[in-house]
């Protein structure tokens, strides 16, 4: 059974840092494509960044420059480290794996979710 549990969230103010973690259980990190998601309260939930399996890193253009996806094959986890942090980056944060193909922005094209950890973002 593939479990993902995301931690690292918390509550920051504008132009402060976080670090988020995905550890995976019954899936290896970097077989195939994985991904950070967030959706804000009212707003349907969007990519931020991904990572191939060749360590290949894609970002949405709202955290390019401010936020760096990576993984830990040793330690089965990945890591999106979040910086200059604003207040629309508020939103719970997933990370999803089980990618099946269909663009790697679209959420349906996962099949593995974590649970989520939030993120706000004080001005």
């Amino acid at each position: 059974q593939v479990q993902l549990v995301e931690s690292g969230g918390g509550s920051v103010q504008a132009g402060g840092s976080l670090g988020l973690s995905c550890a995976a259980s019954g899936y290896i990190v970097g077989t195939y494509c994985m991904a950070w998601f967030r959706q804000a309260p009212g707003k349907e939930r969007e990519g931020v960044a991904s990572i191939g399996r060749d360590g290949s890193t894609y970002y949405a253009d709202s955290v390019k420059g401010r936020c760096t996806i990576s993984h830990d094959n040793v330690k089965n986890t990945m890591y999106l480290q979040m910086n200059s942090l604003k207040p629309g980056d508020t939103a719970m944060y997933y990370c999803a794996a089980g990618y099946s193909g269909g663009g790697m922005w679209s959420s349906s094209s996962y099949k593995y979710w974590g649970q989520g950890t939030q993120v706000t973002v004080s001005s």
